[in-house]
């Protein structure tokens, strides 16, 4: 696509810019730990946004977990095919990066906004808004919150 994408072959035996070259078992464990942890978590979302961010983040382990597990050297301990340049980022990644990486963008935003799983926004009261509340509270008969001595 011009100079806006370039294709250019990488085997990556590490995690991002071929770092931990030597542990790529490692990575090998934990993208199938996440993997198992997102389909585990996943009856928890109530969430068309969250679901999203899940579902992004899920295909984009299951992605590279395939490479690591399918491709040379061996089992457990393949490289990542990298193959998407973009002259502007100093980096080679595959679309399970750019899963990946959406996918943390969009936990940002929804994290930042307050939305929780159920897709409704929680708002944090502040400590003197609490403490406010807490003296509006009306004590009566029988709604007597003090200790009796």
């Amino acid at each position: 696509m011009g100079d806006l994408i370039q294709f250019h072959f990488v085997k990556n035996s590490g995690a991002a810019f071929s770092i931990g070259n030597a542990y790529t078992w490692i990575f090998s464990i934990l993208a199938a730990a996440v993997t198992v942890f997102i389909v585990w978590f996943a009856r928890r979302i109530r969430s068309l946004a969250w679901a999203v961010v899940f579902g992004l983040l899920l295909g984009g382990t299951i992605g590279n977990l395939i490479d690591r597990l399918f491709k040379e050297p061996g089992f457990g301990v393949g490289h990542v095919i990298d193959f998407i340049t973009i002259p502007l980022l100093p980096a080679i990644f595959n679309l399970a990066d750019v899963s990946i990486t959406a996918a943390m963008v969009l936990f940002l935003i929804l994290t930042i906004r307050g939305i929780g799983l159920d897709g409704k926004r929680h708002v944090v009261q502040k400590q003197s808004e609490q403490d406010a509340d807490a003296d509006d509270t009306v004590v009566g008969p029988g709604n007597d919150n003090r200790e009796q001595v």
